[in-house]
């Protein structure tokens, strides 16, 4: 019996001298399997504060993906809509070809003058000539007249 508690005795304090008073190995062995304990049900705890934050982080993922996937799908709506939008072709022709397009409506209306209708809604940055025209030196090449 006495080799049983000098056993425990080197198992709770290894590499010291072993006790031979079996009341202060038992106190060891109890005060050792109480701090195992506490540590245990810590370490339980933090598990179960590790599970809620993995569940929590698994519902803000889904959550996000859906985001992602809504955001997608704008994106896509928008990219067609200026497709559909750049595609579509303008009002009126293009102004070099305008000019025939007057003189056939007043070929057809017998030389007189017709009103020009205008089109409500339509940028006339789309009618400006495509070549840029730099107009930073204006001032000095035309001065106001006084």
């Amino acid at each position: 019996m006495l080799s049983r508690f000098l056993e425990l005795c080197s198992i709770l304090e290894p590499g010291r001298p072993p006790k031979t008073d079996k009341a202060a190995i038992l106190n060891d062995a109890v005060r050792m399997v109480t701090q195992l304990r506490s540590e245990a049900q810590k370490l339980k705890d933090s598990n179960e504060d590790f599970q809620e934050k993995i569940k929590e982080l698994k519902a803000e993922k889904n959550e996000l993906r859906d985001e992602k996937q809504r955001l997608k799908a704008d994106k896509e709506k928008l990219e067609q809509q200026v497709k559909a939008l750049s595609s579509q072709p303008g009002f009126l022709p293009h102004p070099s070809a305008m000019g025939t397009a007057f003189a056939a409506q007043g070929q057809a209306a017998g030389n007189k003058l017709m009103p020009f209708v205008s089109y409500p809604g339509l940028a006339m940055w789309q009618f400006m000539p495509p070549a840029v025209v730099d107009t930073s030196q204006d001032h000095v090449l035309r001065p106001p007249v006084a």
